[in-house]
């Protein structure tokens, strides 16, 4: 037969300790996983919420970089277009050039190069047949330009005189000037020379016999305000005069801030946008803060200040009407009337007195403290403003005058 045998008890012991061993350090493993397994929950929930938190001031950051670039350029256009605007609108033309085509008659037996009269041109000062050429007020250089040929009849001609005459527009002439002038002089052998020197160029066409001469009309020319010029008569005065073409010429000699407009572009442009720029944004500023915190000076401290004048205005009154009423009172307690009666009356009186002085103090007691206690349950349920106040303090103190003129005894009580 098959015998069970059982081990030895060290050895159960040790099997059951080992065991329990095992079984601690499960359950020791399984805690220590079950922590780690918590704790990294909690920190993806912490990187979670860190992300979420981080994306959203990022969003937050981006959306609000946005709008202020987008503030920041839209005040830069509007600074740039305001002082284009500027410039346009201050700055006058600086130069105007116009041709000038010259007429004449030719009705009459003229020969050997005589013209029938001296030659004129009428010029018009008005650009695009609208605008002013010349601005009010600002300096002008006025000049001609003849482009004139080296010819025999020009060389003995000499000098000539060139008129120049300012009118209005109703025809009236304001101001009228002549210059002279003349070819300027050439020997012949300084002729020969550059006529061999510059052969290649006549004959091909590229250069011509030919000089440029300038006759300036006015160097500070200034339009009236009153009388603007309009257009001008510009008349050669020689019959034998040839010219190829020629040019009016209008210059502007700027001063003060045209100055600096004209011969500084750029810096006067940089510190022109720059200024418009810190104003226009010092007004979005004070917008922002008006639209935001309901501007600088909260309402609150001047709602205080007018409650407080408010409650002076109501102590003062109350003040008055208190005085008034007292005066009130002194007068009536002046004005009283002496009661002077028969001895039985003044006896019916004293029993009278007497009789309500008779009885006890509690009842009388009671009855005051009933009084007091309807007077304050008809006086507390109802809120009073200060003009209700105002009245009830007034009634009150006629009330109490005249309580007091009722049971102040007259003076034939002391008979």
């Amino acid at each position: 037969m098959y015998e069970h045998t059982e081990p030895p008890r060290g050895q159960q012991y040790k099997g059951v300790q080992g065991g329990t061993a095992d079984q601690t350090r499960t359950r020791g493993k399984s805690a220590s996983d079950s922590t780690i397994v918590s704790t990294m929950g909690a920190l993806l929930h912490w990187l979670q919420d860190v992300a979420s938190v981080t994306l959203l001031k990022a969003r937050r950051t981006l959306f609000q970089a946005a709008i202020l670039f987008c503030v920041l350029l839209l005040l830069l256009w509007v600074s740039i277009f305001l002082y284009g605007s500027f410039y346009y609108s201050y700055m006058p033309t600086v130069s105007f050039s116009t041709p000038v085509h010259f007429y004449y008659t030719s009705d009459c037996d003229a020969s050997d190069s005589v013209l029938c009269s001296y030659p004129t041109a009428n010029i018009s000062l008005m650009k695009n047949e609208r605008d002013q050429v010349m601005a009010y007020g600002q300096p002008y250089r006025v000049s001609l330009e003849l482009e004139m040929p080296e010819s025999p009849v020009n060389a003995n001609l000499g000098m000539f005189m060139c008129k120049m005459s300012c009118y209005t527009k109703g025809g009236k002439t304001v101001s009228s000037v002549g210059r002279s002038t003349m070819l300027h002089y050439r020997s012949s052998l300084l002729q020969s020379l550059s006529t061999l020197f510059f052969s290649p160029f006549f004959v091909t066409g590229i250069a011509e016999e030919k000089q440029l001469i300038e006759v300036e009309f006015f160097s500070d020319y200034k339009t009236n305000a009153f009388q603007p010029s309009v257009g001008a008569v510009i008349e050669i005065l020689s019959k034998r005069v040839q010219i190829y073409s020629s040019q009016l010429r209008i210059h502007a000699y700027f001063t003060g801030v045209r100055y600096v407009l004209f011969n500084f572009p750029l810096t006067s442009a940089f510190v022109g946008v720059a200024t418009n720029f810190a104003f226009l944004s010092v007004i979005v500023l004070f917008s922002y803060l008006q639209f935001v915190w309901g501007g600088i000076w909260p309402p609150d401290q001047v709602r205080v200040k007018v409650l407080m004048g408010d409650n002076t205005r109501i102590q003062q009154r109350r003040e008055e009407a208190r005085k008034r009423m007292e005066k009130e009172n002194s007068q009536k307690d002046l004005r009283a009337p002496q009661v002077v009666g028969p001895v039985t009356e003044a006896s019916d009186f004293q029993d009278s007195v007497a009789g309500t002085s008779s009885k006890g103090p509690l009842e009388a007691t009671d009855a005051s403290g009933a009084d007091v206690a309807g007077t304050t349950e008809e006086e507390s349920p109802v809120s009073k403003g200060p003009e209700e106040e105002e009245s009830s303090d007034v009634l009150d103190g006629s009330q109490q005058g005249e309580t007091t003129l009722r049971q102040r005894p007259g003076p034939w009580m002391s008979l």
